[in-house]
């Protein structure tokens, strides 16, 4: 990646710092052979140096097979009975996707091979286990949410290459000060506010870059701290938090809502969505700076001299170049069309994939990017939205993912109203962890509002409840975008993500409980059925 060559911009280009810095710390040549890690001697020229096996390691990827084989060879269960008594079997090839389904979340979760490779795994076991056609599970890779994951990864890349994130970072550090509590909810609100008018993960690829600028201020050292931690994961969080407000933070909304009238006949607006969405996508965000602040509270409470220290490095940026204005003039007009696809209805037709690759395609020609960039993405991340959207198109085209719902849901026909509502927005958090969040709420809508009924409950609640949990999976990457692009930042494994998402989950659904049960009530929802 190009870097530009003015003062201090070593201390801010933290991608690139990260990247030289483990290139320095991997040995080679000469240096390897005197590294204290590498076998010398003696013992190395006869051979007697044995590499040590990892057996963790070892045993978590043979723990994913074990549970893939567990289930793969088990009796087919059951059929699953919804109220009305109609039944959904469990096919061989179902039962086969419930088997990748736990191949996939180990190793995922514990990262014994790299995320993407495991990717590529879930495409390699459906073919080879003949669960669906390899045309159909490789296919899944070329999705056009996938091609926009990678827009949204060159989008933040380009805005580092051309300083325009330094500009920002700066002008926002010499807003909130020196107190890394104020960096953190400045960093957090900012995030939320953009998911009000863009999509959550074009806000993320925006951000991302950004507090990378942000960190390498805080200290210039590679190894992960408490406050890269937070900030990052905070990040991935709190996009989720805001994208729930407006139909604009994410396509999830305006899909269920068209699902809702489809089966209910009820119609609800943009205005309404906002409304009710708000207050608990504000509540999310101040909840998820304490978390963290708790959580990963930074090693230092502030960063003496930051204030003069930016304000310096913004003058050594010089004049606004030819390539920052045309990056954002670029992404702008980008992030408006996306914008305006929910209000002009000539627009709608438009693919958004195909909408964020035009400036990516642009900035090629006009030679602000260059192969070096395309050969530099983060392709782990891309491979590994590629799996998810294959695993999830898996579950969902066997009929495991409605199985499942089935399942779960039935065990609360007796349950009460509250149990009932808040156990259905629990299995939308957990399978949009898995799955396309919109296919999660397409699959246990039609099942809970058969059910609803049964129990008094009206159906508004229902979609505004599975709305809230599927815009926050917090458990793993493959959840959301915005999850994937904070793991780029190198500050946190996968298991520390999942670790840190459960008590954060728990949050969430407290939070929910409250609004479902008084708020939402108090501000005219019908919760109850008349």
């Amino acid at each position: 990646m190009t870097i530009d060559p003015s003062p201090g911009a070593a201390a801010v280009a933290a991608e690139d710092e990260r990247g030289e810095a483990a290139e320095v710390a991997r040995p080679r040549g000469d240096a390897a052979r005197r590294s204290p890690q590498a076998p010398t001697g003696k013992g190395e020229r006869d051979g007697e140096a044995r590499p040590r096996v990892d057996w963790k390691r070892t045993a978590l990827i043979f723990l994913g097979l074990a549970l893939f084989a567990l289930v793969y060879f088990a009796p087919l269960p059951g059929p699953a009975i919804d109220p009305q008594g109609k039944a959904f079997a469990l096919t061989r090839e179902g039962k086969a996707a419930l088997a990748l389904f736990f191949l996939a979340a180990t190793w995922w979760v514990t990262e014994v091979i790299p995320i993407g490779v495991t990717a590529i795994a879930i495409g390699v076991v459906q073919a080879l286990f003949l669960i669906r056609p390899a045309r159909e599970a490789f296919t899944d890779f070329m999705d056009p949410s996938v091609w926009f994951i990678f827009g949204s990864l060159m989008i933040g890349m380009v805005f580092t290459k051309t300083g325009l994130t330094r500009r920002v970072a700066y002008k926002m550090l010499s807003v909130v000060g020196e107190r890394t509590s104020m960096i953190y909810l400045g960093c957090f609100v900012m995030t939320a506010a953009l998911t009000l008018i863009m999509a959550h993960t074009a806000v993320a690829a925006t951000v991302y870059p950004l507090f990378l600028a942000i960190y390498a201020l805080y200290t210039e050292d590679s190894t992960p701290t408490r406050f890269g931690k937070g900030l990052f994961m905070g990040m991935a969080f709190v996009a989720g938090a805001g994208s729930i407000i407006t139909l604009l933070g994410a396509a999830r909304g305006a899909v269920a809502i068209g699902f809702f009238k489809d089966i209910t006949g009820e119609q609800i607006d943009f205005f309404t969505l906002t409304w009710y969405m708000l207050p608990v996508g504000a509540v999310m965000v101040v909840l998820l700076w304490i978390f963290f602040m708790l959580w990963y509270p930074p090693e230092r409470k502030t960063i003496p001299g930051l204030r003069d220290r930016v304000n310096r490095l913004y003058a050594t940026l010089g004049p606004v170049s030819r390539n920052e204005i045309v990056a954002l003039v670029l992404v702008l007009a980008t992030v408006a069309t996306l914008s305006l696809r929910s209000f002009i209805p000539a627009l709608e037709p438009l693919d958004k994939s195909a909408i964020i690759l035009v400036p990516i395609i642009l900035l090629f020609l006009l030679k602000i990017l260059s192969l070096d960039d395309l050969e530099s993405a983060s392709w782990n991340i891309v491979f590994l939205f590629g799996g998810a959207m294959s695993i999830g198109l898996c579950l969902w085209r066997t009929g495991a993912a409605e199985w499942m719902a089935v399942k779960w849901l039935g065990l609360f026909t007796e349950a009460n109203w509250l149990v009932f509502v808040l156990g259905m927005a629990a299995f939308v958090m957990v399978m949009t962890n898995f799955i396309m969040n919109v296919a999660a709420i397409a699959i246990t809508m039609p099942v809970a509002l058969v059910i609803a009924p049964y129990l008094g409950v009206a159906p508004d609640v229902v979609l505004f409840a599975s709305l809230v949990t599927a815009g926050m999976p917090f458990l793993l990457l493959v959840g959301a975008a915005p999850n994937a692009i904070a793991y780029g930042s190198r500050q946190f494994s996968t298991k520390e993500f999942f670790v840190t998402g459960l008590p954060a989950s728990g949050v969430l659904m407290v939070v929910l409980a409250v609004f479902v049960w008084l708020i939402w009530p108090m501000m005219g929802m019908p919760v109850l059925a008349q």
